[in-house]
């Protein structure tokens, strides 16, 4: 059986005392299991299924369509509609769902979200501005956009001269005069008009115009009112459902309760499925525009209820993908990090027990070893057999041991020099029993407190892989595609927190649990300085 000595369990309760690595390391192990177990977890297939007294196993088996239903095709069953068929529950057959029934590779049907799309109101003000032209005698040629002036219908204005709506300032009958008559260039002016009798007060401003060769016959002028700065746009997002919104409560509970009323009829026709257009309404003795719309579905669509971490560009759920990239992650590291480990202990260890042309000759072909483009033989590989999992492990597999072999090369050439080494010799072992058996287990605490250091470089270098576009195949989930699409939909941001967050904490607690291994098998006590 496997003991301990003393030494290595006074280590072990050593760490165990460090209570945030010793805490790490269970949240850590606690992770992986559950991502182990990623199927019982979350799976768009069911656990289970009962179908005319047998049973099925759907989440690690496929079963074709005709096997529930008789003569259906050989394809892909539709565990959610085959529920909901009538003759299929009718044989007493029953479903056991995984807790959160959502597939990382399957795509949410839109029908899906119809129920969660909420309605935006917006209530903007009418901008008072509007065009008329005049000719010679100051007769209105073209009259447009003076609605926004007048609460009712606009009076009609062509073929009436601008005398009959406002009092026009000598300066601007001259002005007006001028430019009719001259040909040179004018700056842009502006007069302020009082109006008569049913008429509001405006300005009227007269563009710049060019030099020209002959007088013009119309002039342009434009007109804005003098009723106060634009009301600042209102907009209300509702829940569907929700009588009210969810920001800016207080001023939509000013609102008269006519505006209130309309509001919630349009949002009801929306939701039936309606068009709604634009309409002109009275807010504050100012004429405003209302407008309400639909939200639509858009991936990245936002969390809501079964989709608690929302849904990426391709319309799969989040959490989903975070759960089974979180189980490449760490097994990616695990794996790359034991791979290096052997091959760097073994040839650190043949390097510094032979010693001699053999130490310098093995270091002469890592240095040569280390000098090659990691990512240029990554790009090289992918392009010719295809990005896969096990080529991944292959190409970082190939150039991660280079470092941990300079630690066992040192401590293999401290350690043979030790009298247990000698006193092995003495008694006759050959020389792989001495390094197997007395040297090797005296040279592990290179290998225990660089492992979380290792797992945590490796689990970043293939989320940074996944972020570049050379790490694992699509549509394989994994965090750094995520967080690669995230950099395109800079504004969903649930793309952005959630897999950032799931790898810091992952990382954070490896680097936790690293600093514990440390302190516990330094053989030199902590100090602080006070």
């Amino acid at each position: 059986m496997f003991t301990l000595n003393p030494v290595s369990r006074k280590r072990w309760q050593r760490f165990r005392s460090l209570r945030r690595a010793w805490y790490s390391l269970c949240l850590l192990l606690a992770l992986y299991v559950l991502s182990l177990g990623a199927e019982l977890l979350c799976n768009g297939r069911p656990l289970l299924l009962r179908h005319q007294g047998r049973w099925y196993f759907p989440f690690c088996r496929f079963y074709p369509q005709s096997t529930f239903i008789p003569g259906g095709p050989d394809t892909r069953t539709n565990y959610r509609r085959l529920e909901q068929d009538q003759a299929f529950r009718a044989q007493g057959s029953w479903m056991l769902w995984a807790p959160v029934a959502n597939d990382p590779l399957a795509i949410v049907p839109i029908e899906e979200l119809q129920e969660h799309l909420r309605s935006r109101c917006r209530l903007s003000s009418i901008p008072q501005l509007g065009g008329i032209s005049v000719n010679a005698e100051l007769v209105i040629t073209r009259y447009i956009g003076m609605e926004a002036f007048y609460p009712g219908n606009a009076p009609a204005g062509r073929g009436k001269k601008l005398t009959e709506f406002w009092e026009l300032p000598p300066a601007l009958l001259d002005t007006l005069q001028q430019r009719l008559q001259l040909t040179q260039a004018f700056p842009a002016e502006s007069y302020y008009c009082p109006g008569l009798p049913g008429h509001p007060e405006v300005q009227i401003t007269l563009p710049a115009s060019a030099a020209r060769s002959v007088p013009p016959r119309l002039l342009r002028l434009t007109i804005s009112g003098l009723q106060g700065p634009d009301l600042p746009e209102l907009v209300w997002d509702f829940d569907p459902g929700a009588t009210l919104p969810r920001n800016h409560r207080e001023s939509y509970k000013s609102l008269p309760e006519e505006l209130q009323e309309l509001i919630t009829a349009n949002r009801q026709r929306l939701s039936a499925g309606e068009s709604v257009s634009p309409q002109e309404v009275m807010y504050q003795g100012r004429k405003m525009l209302l407008s309400c719309e639909q939200e639509s579905v858009r991936f990245p669509f936002r969390p809501v209820a079964g989709h608690w971490l929302g849904l990426d560009d391709a319309g799969r759920d989040v959490f989903a993908r975070i759960l089974y990239g979180l189980r490449s992650s760490l097994s990616f590291g695990l794996i790359l990090v034991i791979c290096a480990m052997t091959v760097g202990t073994a040839v650190g260890m043949l390097q510094g027990y032979l010693g001699g042309w053999v130490d310098i000759l093995g270091q002469r072909m890592i240095e040569i070893w280390s000098a090659l483009p990691f990512l240029y033989i990554m790009i090289l590989m992918g392009s010719i057999y295809g990005p896969s999992f096990q080529l991944l492990i292959f190409c970082y597999a190939l150039f991660n041991w280079i470092g941990i072999s300079y630690y066992m090369r040192a401590e293999m050439l401290r350690l043979r020099q030790q009298p247990f080494v000698e006193a092995a010799r003495c008694l006759g072992l050959p020389g792989w029993k001495i390094a197997l058996r007395h040297i090797l287990p005296n040279s592990l605490v290179p290998l225990i407190t660089f492992f979380p250091f290792s797992l945590v470089g490796a689990i970043g270098s293939l989320a940074a892989l996944d972020y570049l576009g050379f790490g694992l195949p699509p549509p394989t989930p994994s965090l750094g595609q995520l967080l690669q699409q995230a950099q395109n939909q800079r504004w969903a941001w649930w793309l952005i927190l959630y897999p950032s967050l799931t790898l810091f904490t992952v990382m954070l607690l490896g680097v936790f649990v690293g600093e514990g291994l440390r302190n516990a098998f330094d053989p030199r006590r902590q100090s602080r300085l006070q």
